[in-house]
């Protein structure tokens, strides 16, 4: 299982990559590998805002289906178009094709946020 650093996590087992006002979010190797093979991603609107902790997408595999959190708040403003044809790419790829959303943040909320470390010590308890 991959846990890469410069990244951060919550304990719902969501990413997000912050570069400026742009955050990128997608479900962690964890949460994959949890769900099994995925076979449909319901990604938002281009336009929605998101308040961290609200469900914006949904992720649908063999053996669930699941709703996906916002770990911060802010704009949609583009998704990854590749998972309607490709939802595997969550799965084969979690933290590089398989992005879901990316938000300009507009809030200053955000869920806890952990780090590499702490997401993995998360994890073994």
């Amino acid at each position: 299982m991959t846990i890469p650093a410069g990244l951060k996590y919550t304990k719902e087992h969501e990413w997000v990559r912050i570069d400026g006002d742009t955050a990128t979010f997608g479900i962690t190797d964890h949460a994959q590998e949890a769900l099994g093979d995925i076979v449909f991603v319901e990604l938002p609107e281009v336009g929605r805002v998101l308040t961290a902790g609200e469900a914006y997408a949904v992720v649908e595999s063999v053996k669930a289906v699941s709703d996906v959190y916002a770990p911060v708040g802010g704009e949609v403003i583009e998704v990854n178009d590749l998972l309607d044809g490709e939802p595997e790419n969550v799965n084969s790829d979690a933290y590089g094709a398989g992005w879901i959303a990316r938000v300009k943040i507009t809030a200053d909320d955000s869920v806890e946020l952990m780090s590499d470390d702490e997401y993995n010590t998360f994890l073994e308890e």
